[in-house]
């Protein structure tokens, strides 16, 4: 299962080609990472560095399936401040937008790239996104999410509690609330108003912006002051959402239709579980990455039923370090992307 870009490995090109599998060796630790998915671009991520310093780095790659290399586009690299925690690409497959990348770390920000020979390639700040005027202080943001039904809201969280609500187009809140007891770790999207968050107070908490003076605790840790740290709504089927503990090996998948019990904990991982990914294009099929430097797809379709020993994985991919970041492309659903240490690998699954 090596990379695509080791030509010592024997097999003809075609073969190589036809790799499952392609590398690209980032001169820097990747966390932040999404797939772009526009139809015109093909192949086409973005990954961000994670580096203690202020100055951190966006690249934009892309895959040259002719050739099999995952390439970085100088012109459309850039300086970013702080690591960010989160990169997503416009949710526009069919081009009517302008091509712009959010990235979250101190503040929201937008950037516009123009990859046109024509245009001149470069990439532009747009949108410099700051709720905290006032204060010299902003509770740097954990994480945030793009709303595909409907694009000019970008939903963020925060250290500081909160959850806000951006207006891109007009660059205002539309709205921000207290959501949480404690830091708030990620934040998801369910529909056009709804949108859910979880936090270091252990719980899951469903939010409509019809209804902004209420939540729906969704879930709350067995264990008290155990955060959760990462939550992925299932587009295909929004009864469903998923969450991962700090530090805890299981992934705990809710159905949002009976709160407070899980309906299936995913327990085959040996170590930390540090992402999740519902597939796009199938509602019972979900992805996990963590510290055991597995990747693991589930097939959920027997979620209801009692499987004795519990469920077990249908793939099973080991990577060469603990991966970070997992992202399932949404225009091409046969592809994963994970990141371990300094390496981006897509998968063909």
């Amino acid at each position: 299962m090596g990379a695509s870009s080791d030509p010592n490995q024997g097999g003809s090109d075609e073969q190589q080609r036809r790799s499952e599998i392609y590398t690209y060796e980032a001169p820097w630790h990747i966390y932040a990472m999404n797939w772009s998915v526009r139809k015109d671009k093909k192949y086409r991520l973005a990954i961000a560095s994670l580096l203690e310093q202020y100055p951190n780095r966006v690249e934009i790659v892309q895959l040259d399936d002719s050739t099999g290399e995952i390439r970085s586009d100088s012109a459309i690299s850039f300086d970013h401040p702080y690591p960010p925690t989160k990169l997503i690409f416009v949710p526009d497959k069919d081009c009517q937008r302008p091509d712009l990348l959010a990235s979250s770390s101190d503040f929201l920000r937008l950037w516009q790239i123009s990859d046109s020979d024509s245009a001149g390639r470069r990439v532009e700040l747009k949108s410099l996104l700051n709720n905290n005027r006032n204060s010299e202080f902003s509770g740097p943001l954990t994480s945030f999410d793009w709303n595909e039904a409907e694009p000019r809201r970008i939903g963020t969280s925060s250290i500081d509690t909160t959850c806000t609500i951006w207006d891109i187009e007009k660059e205002v809140v539309d709205t921000q609330l207290i959501a949480h007891d404690k830091e708030v770790y990620d934040i998801a999207w369910g529909g056009v108003g709804v949108f859910a968050s979880v936090s270091a107070d252990g719980s899951v908490r469903v939010f409509d912006l019809r209804d902004k003076e209420h939540s729906t605790i969704i879930y709350e840790s067995s264990e008290p002051d155990t955060p959760l740290v990462r939550l992925g709504w299932n587009k295909q089927d929004p009864r469903y959402m998923a969450t991962i503990i700090m530090d805890s090996s299981k992934v705990v998948v809710l159905d949002i239709r009976f709160p407070t019990l899980p309906v299936v904990e995913l327990q085959r991982h040996q170590a930390g579980v540090n992402a999740i990914a519902w597939a796009p294009h199938s509602s019972c099929h979900i992805c996990t990455a963590g510290d055991d430097s597995q990747a693991l797809i589930w097939d959920l379709s027997s979620m209801g039923q009692p499987v004795e020993g519990g469920l077990d994985p249908i793939l099973a991919y080991t990577a060469g370090a603990e991966i970070e970041q997992l992202q399932w492309s949404s225009s091409q659903p046969d592809w994963v992307a994970i990141a371990f240490s300094n390496k981006l690998q897509i998968l063909r699954v």
